[in-house]
């Protein structure tokens, strides 16, 4: 059993708000959501925040135990299926859980480090299951009633990617009806900015100023200095075409195909051969050539060896057909949300596909020429003949996710 998977509900709690509708207005206009971290850390750094009130989502008594990382998943899953119509009469045991995280509950892990640390401290009793990776897919699946499988994929920046990709692959095989897809991340501590600052991956900026905070994070340009950290979550409802028409639900495209691979070169050195395997893998899947895709919301995390990997990975694929895939990285403007980052960036990327418009790449920066792509300058790029876009997430660790969206 082959069926085609389709999109039929969009959730998040982003840096740029919990409606993706605005959410990708906001990223049209290029406004930036990267500000100055107000934490305590050895020296500045520029984040990427989501505002997000708890109260809405958990009351004061199942709040504890419960890291932000689990309450941005329920929150996005909720609203994901909210806007897919609910999963109403569905048998809870044709419903799966898929959800990427990248290192847990962070505020959990740092609070009882310092609670442990202070005089006379006690760490707090659920500081374990508030912080173990899997939380948060849990529940989600507590507060859904889901019986189906629940996983959980922690696989560094490719997390979400993954766990989307996982998600089609069941609901394409009929293993489950409806998948909620997606991940989550939160960690804007001192102690996670802290060990980041330690890589000299973050971007640089003049502390103080806001402007150039917001503008500090700007991949594939000439001055490009590293990325920002955000936060959040955003998941997909997926579930087959048939079943969506069936409902009478508009879905807002077709994953089409995911390519999956491993550079096995290095843990923290990107490869442009592992890198066009999972691109090779997604186009082959979905049946089109690269001249077929008109668009790429990249990996493109504004460092000095990452994007040029990325660039000659797409440029070796495309060809002479290069010139028309137009490329952004939305990083600039939402941060990297590591574990969530390829959740949101598939948010937009369907919606990128729906709407045909593109957000651009961080805007007012000069493109590095040395790369060779052709980048979304410009605020409020119209793509009246755009069929089909990838979403790309390249991790630590060496793994490589591509996920193809089509228009239904």
């Amino acid at each position: 059993m082959n069926r085609d998977v389709v999109v039929s509900g969009l959730g998040a709690v982003a840096p740029h708000g919990d409606d993706p509708q605005a959410l990708f207005d906001a990223l049209m206009a290029g406004r930036s959501a990267v500000r100055e971290f107000a934490g305590d850390t050895p020296r500045p750094a520029a984040v990427a925040a989501a505002a997000f009130d708890e109260t809405r989502w958990f009351t004061k008594l199942q709040l504890p135990g419960v890291d932000r990382v689990s309450q941005l998943a329920v929150a996005a899953a909720e609203l994901a299926l909210a806007d897919a119509g609910g999963l109403g009469d569905t048998d809870r045991e044709r419903v799966g859980v898929y959800v990427g995280c990248g290192m847990g509950g962070a505020t959990a892990l740092e609070a009882a480090y310092r609670a442990g640390l202070a005089a006379g401290g006690r760490v707090p009793p659920l500081t374990v299951p508030a912080f173990m990776s899997n939380a948060a897919a849990g529940h989600i699946a507590m507060r859904q009633r889901v019986l189906g499988p629940v996983l959980t994929y922690s696989v560094a920046c490719a997390s979400s990617a993954v766990a989307i990709a996982e998600a089609a692959k069941a609901v394409q095989r009929g293993e489950v009806d409806v998948a909620i897809a997606g991940g989550t991340e939160a960690l804007l501590v001192p102690g996670v900015v802290s060990a980041w600052q330690a890589m000299q991956t973050l971007a640089s900026f003049t502390p103080g100023d806001a402007d150039s905070a917001a503008r500090a994070c700007r991949p594939f340009a000439a001055d490009r200095s590293g990325f920002v950290l955000g936060e959040g979550a955003a998941c997909l409802v997926l579930e087959p075409a048939e079943r969506a028409r069936a409902r009478g639900r508009a879905a807002y495209a077709r994953l089409a195909g995911w390519g999956l691979s491993c550079d096995a070169t290095h843990l923290t050195k990107p490869d442009a051969a592992g890198q066009q395997r999972a691109l090779r893998a997604a186009l082959a899947m979905a049946g089109l050539s690269p001249a077929e895709v008109g668009y790429c919301n990249a990996h493109g995390t504004a460092t000095r060896v990452g994007d040029p990997v990325e660039a000659e990975a797409l440029r070796g694929l495309w060809g002479d057909a290069i010139d028309g895939l137009q490329v952004s990285s939305t990083k600039a403007l939402h941060g990297h949300l590591l574990g969530a980052a390829g959740a949101l960036e598939a948010l937009i990327t369907v919606l990128a596909v729906a709407r045909r418009q593109l957000p651009p790449n961080a805007p007012g920066a000069v493109p590095d020429p040395a790369l060779g792509l052709r980048l979304v300058a410009d605020a409020g790029a119209e793509a009246p003949a755009l069929e089909a876009a990838i979403s790309n997430s390249f991790a630590f660790g060496g793994t490589n996710a591509t996920l193809l969206f089509r228009r239904t």
